[in-house]
């Protein structure tokens, strides 16, 4: 369906999902660049000892804080796609206004385990940045740290709240465009598209083989 065709309050609703998830996006690249260098301050700190006997200094420290970053910021990303444990073998069997009643409530509770999650992290953090709580090899201070979790719980409930608003839009009308809400598929769907992953799989396989073949018989 094309956007002109749609009601300007689902107009609305697209834009601004559109919108937030480059920011999610943006967030879960941050994330996968902090593995990155997790990784590669790993393989420094091994070398580092294992060759010249200097280790990266607060090595443990620095892992400390940054896990927060990958553990928590992807979180509304993973929402987005619906990647987040589901009841699919229930969820996936229902349609129309059935389903996205139970999407509803779901997400409903989700809004309220999260929303109460973030007041807590928000303590946390607040009592972090009280007392000037740090680390205690180099002394980090962990305030930083424990925000990004507060935070993280923040972009949540914006896609949560927008995957309610979407979900809403459905229940009143089935047929609509969905906007602002994971992808819901079926069992048989995700089913056919784990075979296809497979078979793709297989088929890379099979080409790198074949290429190899040639590349010996020249």
């Amino acid at each position: 369906m094309s956007e002109a065709a749609l009601s300007p309050g689902a107009r609305m609703l697209k834009r601004v999902d559109e919108a937030f998830f480059g920011f999610e996006k943006f967030l879960n690249l941050t994330a996968a660049l902090v593995i990155l260098g997790v990784m590669l301050v790993g393989v420094f700190q091994v070398l580092g000892r294992k060759l010249i006997s200097l280790p990266v200094p607060g090595y443990v420290d620095i892992i400390e804080m940054v896990m927060t970053i990958f553990a928590f910021i992807s979180i509304a990303y993973c929402q987005r796609l619906g990647g987040h444990v589901r009841m699919e073998i229930i969820l996936g069997r229902m349609q129309g206004r059935l389903l996205y009643f139970f999407e509803i409530i779901g997400t409903l509770v989700a809004i309220s385990v999260v929303a109460i999650l973030m007041v807590f992290a928000w303590d946390h953090f607040m009592r972090a940045w009280e007392i000037g709580d740090s680390t205690i090899d180099i002394e980090l201070p962990i305030w930083p740290s424990k925000l990004l979790v507060p935070f993280a719980f923040l972009v949540l409930l914006v896609r949560l709240t927008m995957n309610l608003i979407g979900f809403v839009r459905l229940f009143m009308d089935p047929d609509a465009e969905e906007i602002a809400v994971p992808k819901i598929e079926t069992v048989d769907e995700q089913a056919q598209h784990e075979i296809d992953a497979g078979l793709a799989g297989e088929e890379e396989k099979v080409d790198l083989l074949n290429r190899d073949k040639e590349g010996a018989n020249q």
